[in-house]
């Protein structure tokens, strides 16, 4: 369902006491985006601490060079993998000298401390503690007693986690969940009025409060500015590669495509030229009769860009969690449930084709009129049936609602709800239809009914990115 291009609803989420909020809040800022003081980095720093000194590798409870050596080379593979990383590597056995690692990576980097003998962590975290920036502590077996601590930081409010194995790659999982915080306080995102969801998350200042991120309003002028230069060869050109693409095409016709790449190719100049990493646009009503934006949304999503159609704030941030994490991009979408099959759906009429990210593979796709309207043109995409899920969405910035499932049934062709659909199996789906929004989300029926849906199950790492930017996690069945 889209609620923004149905009638339904659309002017009585304008009267939400969040979104006069943010809209306040967002004009006082000035009517037009604004260019960032400073770009989005090609690459943000880790510090990564090895805590204590070393012990001989046939004795006493610790860790060898040899295995220090081991690590060191993991980390300059993740290093590689990641793309996005830099680490800055230091040893230290005292608070100062851990103080001086920090120092050295900047104010923004993010701290790994990899726990070398007993008494090896506790006697370096001090200044790490009190500097408050997140922690993921990496204690192998054997390495110490100093494992028991992390977890009580955690419950005196520290933005804390902690992997405790013998598995190198968990460093690489560690720099991979450190990273979403830099890369938060580095984003940008563009909005079109209306916001909705939870106050928090349509507020810029909460927003930059909680995420360091940044919301830059686009006057729908701006857009239509856009919309007018479009170079209609291009616009053409992209049309016939949806309808090339496609395994078919049922209701648009040629002016509907037509229409719809106009308005994917102004949603690419102005991400270009605001540098921006995400996008949210409540304004899908008012666009309709120049060209559907749905198209536009799948393609950005496609190339790592999160974008949230309904204005939907809630769903915009978990994209870009998860996007800044797994490099994975987000299915936004409405749910219904089915407890006959312990069977949720979820259904929208837009949605990303690559969900594995912007080198992976593209799910086929049909090209179809929107449901609920009945006209322009969606891409209806057909999911991989067999896939482990997470469903999530973070609400009010702090609770990340969350649930796994597996794609069971996805249909040749939709012939009711949203065009691209899923079928689910999950855990409990009595339970979650009791339990649904975990009783920590109220609002209007879209804030209650949108879930994001990603490949694979992400729920471990979900719970130590939640310890560390002081979330809760809150299961829905």
């Amino acid at each position: 369902m889209c609620e923004n291009c149905n009638r339904r609803d659309f002017l009585g989420a304008t009267a939400m006491g969040g979104l006069l909020l943010a809209t306040s809040q967002l004009k006082a800022e000035g009517e037009t985006a604004g260019k960032p003081s400073a770009p989005f980095p090609s690459k943000v720093r880790i510090c990564v601490i090895f805590a204590g000194t070393p012990t001989p590798g046939d004795r006493s409870w610790g860790v060898c060079e040899e295995e220090i050596a081991a690590m060191t080379k993991r980390l300059e593979q993740a290093e590689k993998n990641l793309g996005n990383v830099e680490f800055v590597i230091g040893r230290a056995a005292k608070p100062e000298q851990a103080a001086e690692l920090m120092k050295q990576a900047g104010d923004d980097a993010p701290v790994l401390a990899i726990n070398l003998c007993i008494r090896g962590l506790l006697n370096v975290s001090p200044p790490i503690l009190e500097s408050g920036r997140p922690l993921a502590v990496f204690s192998a077996p054997a390495s110490g007693h100093d494992w028991m601590y992390p977890f009580r930081w955690r419950q005196e409010g520290k933005p804390v986690t902690m992997f405790t194995t013998s598995d190198l790659n968990e460093l690489e999982h560690a720099a991979r969940l450190l990273r979403v915080i830099p890369l938060m306080r580095h984003s940008r995102i563009a909005v079109f009025q209306p916001l909705r969801g939870t106050p928090p998350a349509c507020s810029p200042e909460e927003v930059k409060k909680r995420l360091g991120a940044e919301l830059v309003e686009v006057p729908q002028t701006r857009f239509d500015e856009l919309l007018a230069a479009v170079d209609q060869k291009k616009a053409e050109a992209d049309a016939k590669r949806w309808l090339d693409e496609a395994k078919q095409t049922i209701e648009p016709n040629t002016e509907d495509l037509f229409k719809a790449a106009q308005v994917s190719l102004a949603l690419d100049r102005l991400m270009e030229e605001e540098q921006v990493q995400g996008l949210a646009v409540g304004t899908c009503m008012g666009w309709l009769k120049r060209g559907f934006p749905c198209l536009g949304f799948t393609r950005l999503r496609d190339r790592g860009i999160p974008a949230s159609c309904e204005g939907d704030m809630d769903s915009l941030w978990t994209m870009m969690l998860f996007q800044h994490a797994f490099g994975i991009a987000g299915f936004q979408g409405n749910a219904t449930f089915d407890t006959s099959k312990n069977a949720l759906w979820t259904a929208h009429c837009v949605g990303p084709l690559k969900m594995e990210g912007p080198d992976g593979p593209a799910s086929p796709y049909l090209l179809r009129s929107h449901s609920e309207i009945g006209g322009g043109v969606v891409p209806e995409i057909q999911y991989r049936i067999g896939q482990k899920i997470t469903r999530s969405k973070l609400v009010n910035l702090d609770k990340l609602l969350i649930s796994t499932g597996t794609i069971r049934e996805v249909p040749d062709k939709s012939v009711r709800a949203c065009r691209t659909q899923i079928v689910t199996e999950i855990g409990n789906a009595e339970l979650m239809v009791r339990n649904w929004g975990g009783g920590v989300l109220e609002g209007d029926m879209m804030t209650l009914l949108h879930r994001v849906v990603f490949y694979g199950d992400r729920l471990d790492s979900a719970r130590h990115l939640a310890e560390l930017m002081q979330m809760e996690i809150v299961m829905e069945g």
